[in-house]
């Protein structure tokens, strides 16, 4: 293998070189960009039919944020600040928690769109470019977490979406820009410190692989620049975004309890569980990566492939999903360009066939399937189908059936004691009293548009964010909490039992009894 790299553009074909000089599809990218925009955040409502709690979570977030709260600062929490900041926004521009997601969301997607269009525009022909940018922001705007069926529809765990996306075109930044395109060593860092600084910020494991890229990337003396130009903005606006936040540290600290209760490292039988699920991309990856290698042998084209392959199979092993490895699609198409850009010798030309048709097997399943599952949201949205969540904030929200045997019913279920403990703090007068779940999470806070309280998270997770010897304080979960709501039937059974064990002690010496329904358990804090 030669140091150098075989597909350096002044190898290009003159044919090649003359399709890259054209630009004109660059700006189709940012009308996909509004065109789902728009089918996520017209209807102005949420649809939902799974993951009913993970949703709450981010809206307690938005409704925390509305009232004067700051994340790490005020509640504790190991996602990223923006988690919450993006509801927020939409939750201030629409009014309404029902659009909170679809419309933070959509602007998301209208900057992500912009960045995508430099980024892949610049860098990729338009056979290749387009169809991938299409699939990145296709993923970015579905509400289902990745790998699930068509219409199984949540906004749960919309970060690990943000995350694949942005990594994904961050990717595309491995290849040089195009000979047609102007040099802009600025721009190249400016786009490249969005995407990095969005994934810090979003869910920090897919910044830490964001970094460790760019530091891959300095060995590239032809990109060094734009490189260290990133690395100087992103470390500035870290100084400058905690100046201004003040929960840096918290953060990590955060981050760090939830690595106590989730474990070390992966396991080799989790990793391969992983290669198992994903065993026909992988395959279909490193089919791509041997024709590339094998006609344009590069030590640089092989680190990339172990790379992304690495970093895809670790990071689908830290997220609640088993299908999916999103960030190869990206890749392939990479390799692929890579192919397109250098000199074979004639015998060798055919060998650019079949890239593009495996990186259409990586590309189009999920592709189709986003693109399925959002037309089907913004179906029920529009016509405010499904049954509304019994919480007077949340009527935007709506729960419908879909194909997922049982889930309909089991989160009926749940609207059920949603109802009932609505019921039971309206004949309290709780309007003013701040309220703690001993479950997954809070939904009345902003439910019922209460005062939250300060102190406490707005995401408990047993054996993720808290267990057994590693946990919150109680004098600090509950030092700013008037009642306690201790639900029968907890969400999250795992998690609703270990809090109650854990926290018992506290809850008898400080709180009493005053309510006690079908589904729930309701304290008061003592006057002593």
């Amino acid at each position: 293998m030669r140091h150098g790299d075989a597909s350096i553009d002044v190898h290009t074909g003159e044919s090649y070189i003359a399709t890259g000089r054209s630009n004109w599809w660059r700006a189709i990218v940012p009308g996909i960009g509004l065109l789902l925009a728009g089918l996520l955040a017209l209807p102005r409502a949420t649809v939902t039919t799974k993951y009913v709690n993970d949703l709450f979570v981010f809206l307690d977030g938005a409704h925390r944020i509305a009232a004067g709260q700051v994340p790490n600062v005020d509640f504790h929490t190991p996602l990223g600040p923006l988690t919450f900041y993006i509801p927020a926004v939409g939750y201030a521009l629409s009014g309404s928690m029902g659009a909170a997601m679809p419309v933070g969301l959509s602007l998301l997607i209208l900057l992500f769109s912009l960045v995508a269009a430099e980024i892949v525009g610049s860098r990729m022909h338009w056979a290749l470019g387009l169809p991938l940018a299409s699939c990145l922001l296709l993923v970015l705007a579905v509400p289902a977490n990745p790998g699930e069926r068509i219409g199984e529809l949540s906004f749960a765990m919309f970060y690990n979406r943000i995350g694949w996306a942005s990594l994904g075109l961050l990717l595309v930044m491995y290849l040089c820009r195009l000979p047609a395109a102007s040099s802009g060593k600025g721009v190249d860092a400016a786009c490249a410190s969005f995407l990095v600084l969005l994934m810090l910020y979003t869910k920090i494991t897919y910044g830490v692989v964001g970094l460790a890229f760019l530091m891959f990337m300095l060995f590239d003396r032809r990109q060094t620049g734009w490189v260290a130009l990133t690395f100087g903005i992103v470390a500035a606006s870290i100084l400058a975004i905690e100046m201004v936040w003040g929960g840096g540290v918290n953060y990590l600290l955060d981050i760090s309890l939830a690595g106590k209760n989730s474990g070390g490292f992966p396991t080799m039988t989790a990793i391969g569980h992983v290669v198992r699920h994903n065993f026909a991309d992988l395959l279909a990856y490193l089919a791509v990566a041997v024709i590339l290698l094998s006609r344009t042998p590069s030590y640089r084209h092989l680190l990339f492939v172990g790379f992304c392959m690495t970093s895809g199979i670790l990071l689908i092993e830290q997220n609640f999903q088993f299908f999916g490895i999103l960030t190869l699609g990206a890749s392939a198409a990479v390799l692929s360009e890579s192919l397109f850009r250098a000199e074979l010798r004639s015998g060798y030309t055919r060998a650019r066939i079949a890239p593009p048709l495996l990186v259409a097997f990586l590309l189009m399943p999920a592709a189709v399937g986003n693109a399925a599952s959002l037309a089907i949201h913004a179906y029920y949205s529009a016509g405010g189908r499904g049954e509304a969540i019994p919480l007077p904030a949340f009527s935007g929200v709506r729960l419908v059936e879909m194909w997922s045997a049982g889930q309909f019913e089991y989160f009926q279920g749940y609207n059920r004691t949603l109802a009932d403990a609505s019921d039971a703090l309206s004949q309290l007068g709780a309007g003013s009293e701040r309220v703690a779940v001993l479950d997954f999470v809070n939904p009345f806070s902003a439910g019922l548009r209460l005062t939250p309280p300060a102190g406490d998270s707005v995401w408990y997770h047993w054996g993720r964010t808290l267990g057994p010897e590693y946990r919150p304080a109680a004098e600090e979960m509950f030092a700013d909490v008037d009642l306690i709501l201790d639900p029968k039937w907890p969400i999250e059974i795992w998690t609703g039992n270990g809090m109650r064990d854990i926290y018992a002690h506290y809850i008898a010496r400080h709180y009493d009894l005053v309510r006690e329904t079908a589904d729930w358990r309701i304290y008061r804090r003592n006057p002593s």
